[in-house]
């Protein structure tokens, strides 16, 4: 039943409700269950589709609800992150605004870790701004084994590598290169620099692996490539975002893309 433009007993709290029930806590909308003047009449479509098709075979409500919630992660899928230039941030907040964006994003979608993905696609674009060609795109959980990669990317002799979590498996990777004439560079978040630092030295190549936050890492650039111009910074990031959205689309996932504001 619909009564003022509400569908009956579908208010946000029942909505959320059943979406975490398939692990997603976004909000799907302040006011789940309002029908706008528009498409008022949907629901009582849809109740009468249902029950024709009822008349034929039971339906399968477990299936039906699977449907729907599958249409639900379509539309947070759709949703791009921001990228948030303005006057009142430093560059460095601004990327640490996007890994934020990232990181709750992964939250909400446990089944997709988007801040590993963010974290080499920006690496990425920053390279091509350096470099002034494109870089190889590849899924960001694409082992390197498999492809026979040193790392994420290699640039002459130095093998980078990009991680949201330096581990063991990072540092024999590390050890690797070194015994193969490389020089390896780890890139990570702000507050994970120490802890590959330490691993480093545990590993016993403190010294010889280069370790650097993403968020200066790529500041930095932004600004030596703009010439520390304000007319220049807004054109090069545009142009980061749109090459960081070119190397993301190997991911097959929308939400992983980004909007410059």
């Amino acid at each position: 039943m619909i009564k003022n433009g509400q569908v009956l007993g579908l208010g946000k709290g029942a909505v959320q409700t059943i979406l975490r029930d398939h692990k997603i806590v976004r909000v799907l909308a302040e006011e789940g269950g309002r029908a706008s003047r528009g498409s008022i009449g949907n629901m009582p479509a849809y109740v009468e589709f249902l029950n024709k098709k009822a008349k034929i075979d039971k339906p399968d409500l477990d299936a039906i609800e699977n449907w729907w919630v599958e249409r639900v992660k379509k539309f947070f899928e759709a949703k791009p992150m921001l990228f948030q230039l303005d006057t009142k941030s430093s560059l460095r907040a601004v990327v640490r605004d996007l890994l934020k964006q990232a990181e709750e994003r992964q939250k909400q979608d446990t089944g997709t870790m988007f801040l590993g993905a963010v974290l080499q696609h920006l690496v990425g674009a920053k390279l091509e701004l350096v470099l002034g060609h494109e870089v190889e795109a590849h899924g960001a959980f694409v082992a390197d084994g498999v492809t026979g990669r040193a790392g994420d990317y290699r640039i002459e002799d130095v093998v980078i590598h990009v991680t949201p979590s330096p581990g063991e498996a990072l540092l024999r990777k590390c050890s690797d290169n070194l015994d193969q004439g490389l020089r390896p560079l780890i890139i990570t978040t702000f507050k994970n620099v120490p802890v590959a630092e330490t691993m480093a030295e545990n590993a016993g190549v403190a010294g010889r692996v280069e370790v650097f936050d993403v968020e200066q890492f790529v500041a930095s650039n932004i600004l030596e490539l703009s010439k520390f111009k304000a007319a220049g910074r807004k054109v090069t990031v545009q142009d980061l975002i749109a090459r960081y959205n070119r190397l993301a689309e190997c991911e097959n996932n929308p939400g992983l893309l980004i909007k410059g504001t």
